[in-house]
C-alpha cells in the first residue's frame, strides 16, 4: 500500500472530500458524494489498514481504542489542512474513514448558507440547533457562524468540539476551543463549568444525551447563545430527539424550556452541483416564531412540518422549497431535486409556479 500520506495528499488533489480504508477493498475517496476506487490499487489486507491507523494516531489514541474500539481523532498535514478521523472495528478488523476539512475556515457567502444564518450568529441569546444526516456539513455551518461572529462581534466563544476541526484565530472575538478526549471528558462535563469561563456563546459538538441535553437548556436559559447539533433529517425530528433525551416525567417540561429558548433549527444535506462541480447545501429554515414555539410547548410536533411549508413570510422554509430554489437557479439537476425532496406532487407545483415567474417577469 502506498504511504497513507500520499492518498491524504491524492484525496485533496481530486477535491475528494472523505477517504476510506477497510480491508477487501482499495483505498475509497468520496467525491461530489460518489464513491470512487483509488486507481491501480490492490485491496488492502488488515496489515495494511493497521498500519495506516499507526501511521496518524499517537500512542495514548492507540490505547483508547484498543480499549474502545472506536475512536475519533484529528490530523493535521501543513500543506493540505485538518483531516477528521474515525477508527473503527468491521469483521474483526481497523476501519478508517478520513474527512478532508478545508485549511481555512470558510465564510457563509462560500458556502452559499442562506443569509438568515448571518443574523442568527449574531444573536444575543438562544439556542441554535443545526441538522442533517452523517456528512452534511454540519461542522461546516457552524464554523462559517462562529467565523462571523469573530469578523462581527466582540465576545468570548467557547467551543466543545469532538474532535476539533477548524482552528478558529482570534479577531473581534476570542474563541477557546476544546476538545474532547485532549481538554476535555464529556460534553456534560465541560458544560458543568463552562460558565465559570466567562463564555458569551458556547457551542457544544452534540446532544447525545441526557445531561448534555439538560445542560444545553440550563445555558441557554442563563442568556447565553447556545449551538448545536443533531442527526435528524428535518426540523420537526429534530425538536423530537431532544424531547426524547429527557424521561417521560420531564417531557412537558422540557417542551416548555425548548420553547421558551429556542431561536431557529436548520436542517441541511449537500447535494450534487448541475455543472459536476462539487456539492451545493440545501437547508431547511425553521425559526422560532410564535407558531412554532406554541407547538413545541404543547407537544405537537408533528404540525411543525405544516408551520414551516406555510411560514414563508415569516422567513421559513422546508426542505423541498430549497431544493426547488436551487433547481431554479440552475444550481442542482432535476433529477437531484427529485432525489432529494420529501413530497413529488408539491415540489411539481412550486417549480411550474416558479417557472411561470420568470417567465412572466421576462
Amino acid at each position: 500500500m502506498k504511504n497513507i500520506l500520499e492518498l491524504m495528499h491524492l484525496a485533496k488533489e481530486r477535491h475528494a472530500s472523505d477517504l476510506h480504508f477497510m480491508v477487501d477493498s482499495p483505498p475509497i475517496l468520496r467525491i461530489n458524494g460518489g464513491l470512487e476506487a483509488v486507481d491501480k490499487m490492490s485491496v488492502l489486507s488488515s496489515a495494511d489498514t493497521i498500519d495506516a491507523f499507526n501511521q496518524l494516531t499517537t500512542e495514548a489514541q492507540r490505547t483508547e481504542f484498543h480499549n474502545n474500539m472506536e475512536l475519533d481523532f484529528s490530523y493535521v498535514i501543513s500543506d493540505i489542512g485538518r483531516f477528521r478521523c474515525n477508527a473503527s472495528m468491521q469483521r474483526q478488523s481497523v476501519s478508517l474513514a478520513l474527512r478532508l476539512l478545508p485549511p481555512t475556515v470558510p465564510t457563509i457567502d462560500e458556502l452559499a448558507l442562506p443569509t438568515i444564518c448571518k443574523q442568527l450568529a449574531l444573536m444575543p441569546r438562544g439556542l441554535i440547533v443545526i441538522s442533517g444526516p452523517t456528512g452534511s456539513g454540519k461542522t461546516t455551518t457552524l464554523a462559517a457562524m462562529v467565523n462571523h461572529i469573530n469578523k462581527h462581534k466582540t465576545c468570548h466563544v467557547v467551543t466543545i468540539e469532538d474532535p476539533l476541526e477548524y482552528n478558529h484565530i482570534n479577531n473581534k472575538s476570542i474563541i477557546t476551543q476544546r476538545e474532547l478526549g485532549t481538554d476535555t471528558q464529556s460534553f456534560s462535563k465541560a458544560l458543568k463549568y463552562v460558565l465559570r469561563q466567562d463564555p458569551d456563546i458556547i457551542l457544544v459538538g452534540e446532544m447525545r444525551d441526557l445531561d448534555t441535553a439538560a445542560a444545553v437548556l440550563n445555558i441557554a436559559e442563563t442568556g447565553h447563545l447556545v449551538f448545536t447539533t443533531g442527526h435528524a433529517p428535518s426540523s420537526a425530528q429534530a425538536i423530537e430527539r431532544i424531547i426524547d433525551l429527557f424521561p417521560p416525567s420531564e417531557r412537558y417540561l422540557s417542551q416548555v424550556r425548548l420553547a421558551s429558548t429556542l431561536d431557529a433549527v436548520l436542517c441541511q444535506t449537500l447535494v450534487p452541483r448541475a455543472d459536476g462541480d462539487g456539492r451545493v447545501v440545501a437547508v431547511e429554515i425553521m425559526l422560532g416564531n410564535n407558531a412554532v414555539k406554541n407547538l413545541i410547548r404543547e407537544g405537537k410536533m408533528h404540525q411543525l412540518p405544516n408551520v414551516i411549508r406555510t411560514g414563508s413570510e415569516d422567513g421559513l422554509k422546508n426542505m423541498d422549497q430549497s431544493l426547488v430554489e436551487l433547481f431554479l437557479a440552475n444550481k442542482i439537476s432535476e433529477e437531484s431535486m427529485y432525489d432529494l425532496c420529501l413530497n413529488r406532487k408539491d415540489v411539481e407545483k412550486l417549480v411550474a409556479r416558479g417557472q411561470h415567474t420568470v417567465t412572466h417577469r421576462k
